[in-house]
């Protein structure tokens, strides 16, 4: 689902993806050079102030050039409530930090984060690693 089709995509420099959740916001890391997801870290969800404190800090440090948030696709591909929250996100980090933001279908994003051994405390930052791995997987050479 990316949303700057036609927008030249950058070369170098980090990228921060979002796994964004109701009570939780997992959050990965990766750079345009080595094209690998890293888990960073699991942000409490408990307000739009202490949200978005905690993201300001993480780009504060981090310095991306790109932003990504999971877009929680039912498996029919339908819309679901929780595609409006990460949709307005999305739109949030956008607007607040002028940083380009794009969605990856990551319908199954949890599932495989469990199925691949992440533990209980640890779901959410390896379900957004594994977003951020599949935007840099399905870049072009």
């Amino acid at each position: 689902m990316p949303d700057g089709v036609g927008r030249e995509l950058p070369r170098d420099g980090t990228v921060l993806a979002f796994d964004y959740g109701e009570k939780k916001i997992g959050v990965a890391l990766g750079n345009f050079v080595t094209r690998h997801a890293t888990a960073l870290t699991i942000l409490p969800n408990l307000s739009v102030e202490s949200r978005f404190q905690a993201v300001g800090e993480l780009i504060r440090e981090w310095t991306p050039v790109q932003l990504i948030v999971g877009m929680p696709v039912n498996p029919e591909g339908g819309e679901q409530p929780s595609m409006r929250l990460a949709r307005r996100f999305g739109n949030q980090l956008n607007g607040r930090y002028s940083l380009p933001v794009e969605w990856v279908d990551e319908r199954y994003s949890s599932r495989m984060a469990a199925m691949g051994g992440a533990r209980r405390g640890e779901l959410d930052a390896e379900a957004a690693r594994i977003i951020l791995q599949q935007y840099f997987d399905q870049l072009p050479l």
